[in-house]
């Protein structure tokens, strides 16, 4: 199957997630092309993103951004978000959000591990979602998680 896979990401974020996951992209054994669309704003992403799934014909996209630790900065993430699942709706098709917020982490050390973790683990599943979503399934219930070691799941 050929693929075109669309990463969206900003300027405002201070790690440049898009590479990680492009990183694991390229690594995937099958006919895939990758689409990088850099907007400034976390708010610019949902523009972006629908961009590259009708104007670029991108089969499935992930977008990438980092919100600020203030009230200010939580609303904006918000509202891309909210802007996001109305692109999903209008287009049909998935969008992969990987949104990490500044306040996670106390050191830009540990800021830094998620953001890369977060990114390549969203990317594995960009690419399960894709082409192997039976593999998504056997893992449904199990704690997965992204940026942060899996918690498992709850056993009674």
């Amino acid at each position: 199957m050929n693929a075109r896979i669309g990463v969206a990401d900003t300027t405002f974020a201070r790690v440049d997630m898009a590479k990680f996951a492009i990183d694991v992209l390229k690594r995937y054994h099958g006919n895939i092309e990758i689409i990088r669309y850099t907007v400034p704003g976390i708010k610019d992403l949902p523009v972006a993103v629908k961009k590259l799934l009708e104007e670029k014909g991108c089969d499935i996209a992930m977008v990438l951004g980092m919100p600020g630790p203030n009230p200010l900065d939580k609303q904006s993430a918000q509202v891309a978000s909210s802007g996001l699942v109305t692109v999903q709706l209008m287009t049909n098709k998935h969008v992969i959000e990987v949104f990490v917020h500044e306040d996670e982490a106390k050191s830009d050390n540990e800021l830094y591990k998620i953001a890369k973790d977060r990114a390549e683990k969203h990317a594995q599943n960009l690419l399960k979602l894709l082409f192997k979503p039976e593999e998504l399934t056997r893992d449904a219930g199990m704690g997965k998680r992204q940026g942060f070691p899996d918690a498992g799941p709850i056993r009674l």
